[in-house]
């Protein structure tokens, strides 16, 4: 009788096992996600130029490497080409040759210089999936400009969504758009490669900070045809849900349905408030926030953050305002195996994000440490037969 349980050696391979992806991009959003690939099984090989990757060189209290290189780009091999030199751009044609996936963020003139762009790849390896991160796309007026997350952010009016009403406009730190670009890079890489399943056929995929920025935005993103241009686009529900202090501490509070209002109320001692039809709705509360928040800060004033994330439970959608250190030994965190155990050569063993996905029957590799610079190199040479 055959055995039902899961082959070990397949669960690890992860979905993406057997896709080799070349990995020339620099900063956050295509190493992140080619790294993304990785988590999924994927063999990627970043190859930086002799310089590296300017991630490496970020502020780090890490005496050897950048802490924002580590997390950027785990489970990679590395190696170093310099393109403009021919022996390396030929190996460069080589690899090109075996590999299913080319990602880079040069700007939209720079690959056809050194010989690397769509068409002449594509001719070289019509089944090749080629992916360009750009900071604003391939066309247009500001195609040839650099493009950094919160330059972008800046631009497409998150800065002035993020600030306070009728405040100055705020960064938001943590380089979001960089990051969700980087998911579109492995949805998009992903998709391409399904469909060439059918096909047979590789394409061009392109991923920029701009389109990111607003795809992020597409719940404010609408202008209805005979509306006025400059309506309100905030979101945020105001006055309840949001960060409030405690005795000790802040909390994150949502309370947007009738369900979560009528327990807030209910934990902070203030049922009053929820029998009250002056703040029956999302609106209303928005509306009356100068009524209501000083009597809920009164109440939230009785105990800490903590305090009130426990009290408030399943039954009230809070947090308490942690700091990202806490998130290494959270109970939560562990139980999912976010975050994992990895061994770097000069580092030594560091924690970090394990898997990004979780699968259930192909769960993927364990994570490797990102590689230092040209670490594989030799080895990738060995592996064309070059000496």
């Amino acid at each position: 009788m055959e055995s039902s349980s899961p082959d070990p050696a397949a669960a690890a391979r992860g979905p993406l096992h057997g896709i080799r992806v070349l990995d020339l991009s620099a900063y956050i959003a295509g190493p992140y996600g080619c790294t993304l690939l990785a988590d999924q099984g994927a063999d990627v090989l970043k190859i930086e130029p002799p310089g590296g990757d300017n991630l490496r060189q970020y502020p780090s209290t890490l005496p050897t490497e950048s802490r924002a290189f580590l997390g950027v780009n785990r489970s990679k091999r590395g190696m170093v080409l310099d393109l403009k030199n021919p022996s390396d751009h030929a190996v460069l044609l080589r690899l090109v040759r075996d590999a299913d996936v080319l990602v880079h963020n040069f700007r939209p003139g720079v690959p056809k210089r050194l010989g690397i762009d769509f068409d002449q790849l594509s001719a070289l390896h019509p089944r090749l999936i080629y992916c360009a991160v750009t900071g604003y796309g391939e066309s247009g007026p500001m195609k040839d400009k650099a493009g950094y997350d919160q330059v972008l952010q800046t631009m497409t009016g998150m800065c002035a969504l993020q600030g306070k009403r009728g405040g100055p406009p705020e960064i938001i730190y943590g380089s979001v758009v960089d990051y969700y670009a980087a998911a579109l890079v492995a949805a998009g890489v992903s998709s391409a490669l399904y469909e060439r399943e059918r096909s047979g056929l590789g394409q061009f995929v392109g991923v920029s900070l701009l389109r990111a920025a607003l795809t992020m935005q597409s719940a404010r993103l609408i202008w209805a045809d005979g509306e006025s241009l400059d309506i309100g686009r905030d979101m945020r529900s105001g006055g309840v849900t949001g960060i409030h202090p405690t005795a000790e501490g802040y909390i994150y509070i949502s309370a947007n349905t009738p369900h979560f209002w009528r327990a807030l109320c209910e934990k902070t001692g203030l049922q009053a408030l929820a029998a009250d039809a002056r703040y029956d709705t999302v609106r209303k509360r928005a509306e009356h926030a100068a009524e209501i928040l000083p009597k809920l800060h009164e109440a939230l004033a009785a105990h800490s953050a903590m305090e009130w994330e426990r009290r408030f439970g399943d039954e009230v959608p809070s947090a308490a305002a942690r700091r990202i250190e806490d998130m290494f030994e959270h109970p939560q965190v562990l139980a999912e195996g976010i975050v994992g155990t990895i061994e770097h050569p000069v580092v030594g063993r560091y924690h970090g994000v394990a898997q990004s996905i979780k699968f259930g029957r192909t769960p993927g590799p364990a994570p490797f440490a990102a590689p230092m610079l040209g670490q594989h190199t030799g080895v990738v040479k060995g592996e064309l037969g070059e000496g």
